[in-house]
């Protein structure tokens, strides 16, 4: 099981190192892992058993982007996008600036790192075909290994492109492949689509015990990879976008059917302290004290993460009625311009993103007091509600030490959680581990159904055929879980909501609001806006709260340095968005090392 592997690692009798061909792979072994002399270690005698391969595979798991120990996590990447921004800076994100060099060498990119993994896979499915296992065992271990191949190509495809495909490990000696140009985009896709289609028929069904990969997590990769790849092919025009999209829409339809409900409450699924047993999981790294932690609750709670929700991001979510904010019929929504109002009435994933406004007395100690007006109280009692109260988000805000933020929105930097432009995000935030700094317990969903049902009304639209009872399978469930109204596919008008992209179908746009929506913070936005070709948005001036000078000590940078209006703080721009930038650039290292490996057009 994915969350047993440090636990199982107290129990290890044998600890030994593997070298392969300038692999280096460290392999615990415990009590069920037959040992061999270590000068008769070889491949043949590494992947001989169903238990030596299964341990070999546990590495592979580290793959996934899951909460880390350190302060990078997925949601750095939605900086780069158009609903989220670092609080404590004054520039423009080096992508979205156009600052990007091209890196010197492979060593931590993405390139020098997918490749490595493949390698390590390659090794696995290279030997297996001669292990003692028996034939269905052999195929589900090739199935796993096909799996997390893919899941490595597709980080390749979408960061660069074409790259080199890698059917087989390869040697020193195999020059015909060190110096091969690269391979196409539609050889890489196909072979990605290839891998996954046999990994679904061959992984066991219940995998390799619970919250490992099974045939499902496999459908839910698949899903995620052929929308990516249809829509990338679509709107960057290079044609048949069908296969994947169909393929999207089979993968996706399958889980929907086998998983019909989704866990009511969002902030359960970002902040349990065990996901096993919630609906809707395919998928997560479990963490245990002493065993393994990580800092993201930590960070969230204190100056560390200075993640702020834009303006923009915080006009994505409905109120309650289903209406967008600048609906012209819209009566819900009482302005931005008093705080207290603004949170009124909205979607409840809105309160679960970013602290609703209040006010207590006392700051930066862990006492407060209520100020005796009921008016800023108005959100304890609605918070408590949709999350359970503690060890779940509650108010008022405070860090791991129970240090008290006095006010929402906080602009003093002088007290545990502030804000940059007056939307702190704060989607992972619990109290498991209680008073305990940078030992965070809950888990994280590697593959949730939530995303299952946004992939499949997506990519149905794509293909020509979402209706009213595609939305009410999958849009309506993850509003229902918001407190929304139903979306009504005969309601959506060209004029549903005034700000709308006028080159995106409104139908398209509501659907592609509810992706912005319930996967906020998840680092798939820079991604989305790439390959629906709309990283223009993420060049657009970020703005904040909208708030008044007079009401701060300190100065705010506001909109036109106005005296009041909406806080803005970067004041330059970003030049228009360059086509050649939504392909990274490879690193140097790999065009020197094979001179027929050509750079991305344009770097």
């Amino acid at each position: 099981m994915y969350h047993s592997k440090k636990i199982e690692m107290k129990n290890l009798k044998n600890i030994f190192c593997l070298a392969s061909l300038m692999l280096l792979l460290t392999i615990s072994c415990d009590s069920e892992l037959e040992l061999v002399p270590q000068d008769e270690l070889s491949e043949a005698t590494i992947f001989s058993t169903y238990n030596n391969v299964r341990t070999y595979s546990w590495s592979f798991y580290e793959f996934f982007n899951t909460f880390p120990r350190s302060t990078t996590w997925a949601a750095t990447l939605d900086l780069d996008g158009d609903l989220m921004q670092n609080g404590g800076s004054s520039v423009s994100r080096p992508y979205i600036a156009q600052n990007i060099d091209i890196p010197a060498n492979s060593s931590g990119t993405i390139y020098g790192n997918s490749y490595a993994n493949i390698r390590r896979v390659n090794i696995m499915l290279g030997n297996i075909d001669e292990s003692e296992m028996e034939e269905d065992d052999i195929a589900h271990w090739r199935g796993v290994g096909l799996f997390f191949r893919a899941h490595e190509f597709f980080n390749l495809l979408r960061t660069y492109g074409g790259v080199t495909w890698l059917e087989n490990e390869i040697t020193d000696a195999d020059t015909d492949i060190l110096n091969a140009p690269r391979d196409s985009r539609d050889l890489v896709a196909n072979n990605i689509l290839r891998d996954l289609l046999e990994a679904i028929a061959t992984i066991k069904e219940e995998g390799d015990g619970p919250n490992t990969v099974n045939s499902d997590v496999a459908r839910a990769l698949l899903a995620r990879f052929a929308l990516f790849e249809g829509t990338w092919r679509k709107y960057h025009g290079l044609g048949d976008q069908d296969k994947f999209l169909n393929a999207a829409i089979q993968a996706s339809s399958e889980l929907i059917d086998k998983y019909p409900s989704i866990h009511p409450s969002y902030d359960r699924v970002f902040n349990s302290i065990d996901l096993a047993g919630i609906e809707g999981i395919l998928l997560y790294k479990h963490y245990v004290i002493d065993e393994l932690t990580h800092t993201v609750s930590t960070n969230t709670r204190s100056t560390n993460n200075k993640y702020d929700i834009t303006r923009k991001g915080i006009n994505k979510f409905l109120t309650k009625n289903g209406l967008p904010v600048a609906n012209p019929t819209n009566t819900q929504f009482q302005g931005d311009q008093d705080f207290y109002a603004e949170f009124r009435d909205r979607d409840d994933r809105l309160l679960l993103m970013s602290p609703p406004p209040y006010r207590v007395n006392g700051d930066g100690t862990q006492n407060w007091t209520p100020t005796g007006n009921p008016a800023d109280e108005e959100y304890f009692p609605i918070l408590a509600a949709i999350t359970g109260g503690f060890p779940y988000k509650e108010l008022p805000d405070r860090n791991w030490s129970k240090r008290v933020t006095g006010e929402v929105p906080n602009f003093d930097r002088l007290v545990p959680t502030q804000t940059g432009n007056g939307y702190r995000f704060w989607k992972i935030w619990n109290d498991h581990n209680d008073a305990v700094s940078s030992r965070d317990l809950n888990d994280d969903p590697i593959f949730r159904m939530g995303e299952i049902l946004l992939i499949y009304a997506e990519a149905k639209f794509e293909a020509g055929d979402f209706d009213q009872a595609t939305a009410d399978l999958t849009i309506n469930q993850l509003r229902q879980r918001g407190g929304v109204a139903a979306m009504t596919i005969a309601s959506i008008t060209a004029d549903f909501d005034p700000t709308r992209d006028p080159d995106v179908d409104p139908v398209l746009f509501e659907i592609r609001r509810e992706r912005a929506v319930e996967m906020m913070g998840e680092g798939v936005r820079r991604d989305d806006l790439r390959r629906w070709k709309k990283m223009d948005y993420a060049t657009e001036v970020k703005l904040g709260r909208w708030i008044r000078q007079s009401d701060y000590t300190q100065t705010i940078p506001i909109q036109n340095n106005a005296a009041e209006g909406y806080v803005q703080l970067i004041p330059i721009a970003p030049p228009a968005f360059p086509d050649y930038y939504y392909l990274f650039p490879l690193p140097a290292d790999q065009l020197v090392l094979n001179p027929n490996l050509e750079q991305n057009p344009g770097w």
